[in-house]
């Protein structure tokens, strides 16, 4: 792994992270226009890290809130086991801790077919497919939805779909960004809770990725002529995490997510032409 690689690899998962254009299809195809889709185990291993560095990102712009939800998750257990549990007791925070547990179920379906999944990576035509149907769903979610709820006021059955929107983002090339927030759109979020919603659901989403593959680090660990690359990717995925974040939020406030789907559209479109 050269210097370049390392910078346009991190460039293109800091960005495509959080932006609902799929990390995973780009990923894909810059591996693939890079010579690098053969799926060896130094692509995902350092895919893995790629994602930690994001989850930095997140973590540290979503800190106060995910701090809150540290108590709230334990008083809502304490509810749960306690006593007979009502679901309207739960309220405020509670209430967003149990909806992002129930949008967090289906990852348990991920894990057990992310192998298989996996090796759709390989094909870029198959991924820009893929990508063209994310510009679509883009599409469905800015014109079908008209909502002004807080993600605290949704119900259990609409964070289940959102969490069923997550679970299709498994596709390489299915944006999960663009999915949980295309999905909390059409469940009545308004644009900035479905990306505050979207966010925060991607701690646990990113984390049980991630940590799947880190005992595939242990197993092929980085060989020391790959950590200076290694390291300046993951410094340049987080600083576009954290770039890619500020962006989406302010997007969210004044204007729609159609830019982001016409984009998925046209390079998908070429990838399926071109391969």
């Amino acid at each position: 792994m050269n210097l370049g690689k390392a910078v346009l690899c991190g460039l293109v998962q800091g960005l495509t992270e959080f932006l609902p254009v799929s990390s995973s299809g780009h990923l894909a195809l810059a591996h693939a226009y890079l010579g690098a889709s053969d799926l060896s185990s130094s692509v995902f291993t350092f895919d893995i890290l790629l994602h930690l560095a994001t989850l930095v990102a997140v973590v540290t712009v979503y800190f106060s809130d995910i701090v809150s939800l540290v108590p709230a998750f334990f008083s809502l257990v304490r509810k749960v086991f306690g006593r007979r549990f009502r679901l309207s007791e739960c309220v405020g925070e509670e209430r967003l801790c149990l909806l992002l547990l129930v949008a967090s179920v289906p990852l348990g379906v991920a894990a057990l077919i992310g192998d298989r999944v996996e090796t759709l990576s390989s094909n870029p035509r198959l991924v820009g497919g893929i990508l063209a149907v994310n510009g679509l769903f883009l599409l469905l979610g800015e014109r079908a939805a008209h909502g002004a709820k807080r993600a605290e006021e949704l119900t259990v059955p609409r964070g289940a779909f959102i969490g069923l929107c997550q679970l299709l983002a498994i596709l390489p090339g299915l944006s999960r960004s663009g999915s949980t927030v295309s999905g909390g759109r059409l469940v009545g979020l308004t644009r900035e809770e479905a990306v505050r919603f979207s966010f925060l659901l991607s701690v646990p989403a990113i984390l049980g990725a991630s940590g799947l593959g880190i005992v595939d680090l242990f197993k092929n660990p980085v060989p020391k002529s790959d950590i200076p690359a290694y390291a300046l990717g993951m410094l340049t995925a987080l600083v576009c995490g954290f770039a890619a974040i500020g962006l989406l939020r302010r997007m969210a406030k004044s204007s729609s997510f159609r830019f982001f789907a016409y984009y998925c559209l046209a390079v998908g479109t070429a990838a399926v032409i071109f391969g």
